[in-house]
């Protein structure tokens, strides 16, 4: 089991708005928004925090799975115990500060930024431009290959 830390304050938005965090039916529609764990997770929501059980088919799916609940508005805290079904190498998580971009992250990470694009796939379905990222998000950062 992990729990992980999100900026309560930024994130998507789920119609809520302020500081209250969004209903578990909101957050089960915006993980099937990104094709996500399905019937196989249940969410719980107490207070800020937002627990996640069931199962993953991955480690990424797990991973994503964390971040797509994480990086709403109103979600501060993710305690989650997902088992996985196909373990893999875990990816670290990575906060979005002021002035990153992708490529400076992989430049980072990796040691080359023209490897902002690992990243960025690592982060589908929840980014959809490499661009678009803002500061308090939190991103996976897959191993290296």
């Amino acid at each position: 089991m992990g729990v992980f830390d999100f900026l309560k304050s930024v994130g998507e938005k789920l119609g809520i708005g302020g500081d209250d965090a969004p209903a578990p039916e909101a957050l089960q529609k915006e993980l099937a928004e990104h094709g996500l764990g399905g019937d196989r997770v249940k969410i719980e929501v107490v207070g800020d925090t937002v627990k996640v059980s069931g199962a993953a088919l991955s480690s990424e799916e797990r991973e994503k799975i964390v971040l797509a609940v994480g990086n709403v508005e109103g979600v501060a805290k993710v305690e989650e115990a997902l088992t996985v079904e196909d373990p893999q190498p875990e990816a670290t998580f990575y906060t979005v500060q002021k002035g990153d971009t992708l490529w400076k992250i992989a430049a980072e990470n990796y040691g080359n930024g023209s490897k902002y694009n690992a990243i960025f796939e690592a982060n589908k379905p929840m980014l959809k431009h490499p661009d678009k990222i803002y500061p308090g998000q939190v991103l996976r950062i897959p191993p290296q290959d």
